[in-house]
């Protein structure tokens, strides 16, 4: 994003909004990547290695089959993608450019998320964390190089980033393939396919992807209606986004934990520590996130600053850092609870939790300030009371503990 917004602001806000839609794609990696960890982090707490590793495989083979589709909609899609959400030409023209090539390495990405949250449900997150360090890198001076044409290699703009990141998605394949078959991993490739499991996982899988689904097409509603306001509008919410993007990490890194570790204490039928788990990872992860929304609040123009020197951008993406950083505890708590609920299988919970809060406190009241004449900055403060909301929704949920005792 900071190489992209070097480019221009239609090629920061098409990089910005095909976020977007990889989140709708995400949907369909729900469908077999949160059930898969529920039931993969059972097994291991079971000390089950070998039905856990004939699961992995088995996704493995489903994950590459669904991706096939993915790509030739993504790819032949792509132009109507940004029009159907009212994008202004310029950024339509950088988008399509963008998302062809990265619906082309789609089968990457499914894998790498499959592979992650696997080693993640058996309890290894430090391998991923040096896979993933390796990748960045990787992927940042590939932009360089690509994006704008360093040491001899073609300009590429904006598909060179995309290019990039495909790459990079790779490397993490092969590095994960390697681990898991050379480094005497928890979990390996077990050639058999068992029904019944994948069933389960299907099981599961299926409330946290219609959850997934429903969120992100409320999410894409929700941007088409900044979109509205204007391209600088939609540039400053994406890079509004990327930088609280640095409070989500420990959120998201807690709520994986709490996820795995709730899983393999209830497959080992130890409630009360699954209990704790959730619980002590909402503490330190609330703790990281409130933190960094200090920084936000205090220094918002200066974070902005290195994405993009449009002054409208600036302005809207500094408002944008200032309310949300207001909003990073219940945030915070929001993320693990409702991933620890996920590891027990209580996807419909989370489902119907989303899909209400969503709706009827996010998209309704932000398209209705909009007709009303209101700025941007009402559609920020709708967003961030939907999240205190949420938040408290979600306490009350996990506190209750009836979650515990789900069948998966």
């Amino acid at each position: 994003m900071l190489m992209v917004g070097v480019i221009s602001t239609a090629a920061l806000a098409a990089v910005g909004m095909s976020m977007q839609f990889m989140m709708v794609i995400n949907v369909l990696m729900t469908l077999y990547v949160v059930g898969g960890n529920a039931l993969i982090s059972r097994f291991i707490g079971q000390g089950r290695k070998k039905r856990a590793s004939a699961l992995l495989f088995s996704l493995v083979i489903f994950a590459i089959i669904l991706s096939f589709f993915v790509t030739i909609g993504g790819y032949f899609g792509s132009t109507w993608i940004y029009e159907a959400m009212g994008s202004t030409p310029d950024v339509v023209l950088q988008g399509s450019a963008y998302f062809k090539i990265l619906s082309l390495g789609i089968v990457v990405i499914f894998i790498d998320n499959l592979l992650y949250n696997a080693l993640s449900a058996a309890g290894d997150t430090k391998s991923s964390l040096y896979i993933k360090l390796f990748s960045a890198a990787l992927n940042a001076s590939l932009n360089y190089v690509l994006i704008f044409g360093n040491f001899g290699f073609e300009v590429r703009g904006i598909e060179g980033a995309a290019i990039a990141t495909i790459i990079a998605y790779s490397f993490n394949v092969l590095a994960y393939y390697i681990l898991i078959k050379k480094m005497n991993s928890k979990l390996d490739f077990l050639p058999i396919i068992r029904k019944k499991d994948l069933l389960r996982v299907w099981r599961v899988g299926w409330g946290a992807a219609l959850d997934r689904g429903i969120s992100s097409m409320s999410f894409l509603v929700f941007v088409s209606i900044i979109t509205a306001y204007g391209t600088a509008e939609l540039a400053g919410y994406q890079v509004g986004l990327r930088v609280e993007g640095i409070a989500f990490m420990p959120g998201f890194g807690f709520a994986i934990a709490a996820m795995a570790l709730v899983g393999q204490n209830l497959g080992s039928k130890n409630y009360d520590k699954a209990y704790d788990m959730g619980v002590i990872s909402g503490r330190i992860a609330y703790v990281f996130m409130g933190s960094v929304g200090i920084i936000m609040i205090s220094i918002p123009e200066y974070l902005v600053h290195f994405f993009t020197q449009d002054a409208l951008t600036i302005a809207v993406a500094s408002k944008y850092l200032i309310l949300v950083g207001l909003a990073q505890i219940p945030l915070a708590i929001m993320f693990v609870y409702s991933s620890a609920l996920r590891g027990a299988g209580a996807t419909k919970t989370t489902l119907k939790i989303n899909v209400l809060s969503l709706w009827f406190l996010r998209v309704i009241p932000s398209y209705i300030a909009y007709t009303m004449g209101y700025g941007i900055v009402t559609i920020f403060i709708i967003m961030n009371l939907e999240t205190l909301i949420k938040g408290i929704i979600y306490w009350y949920i996990y506190q209750k503990r009836s979650w515990l005792y789900i069948k998966v």
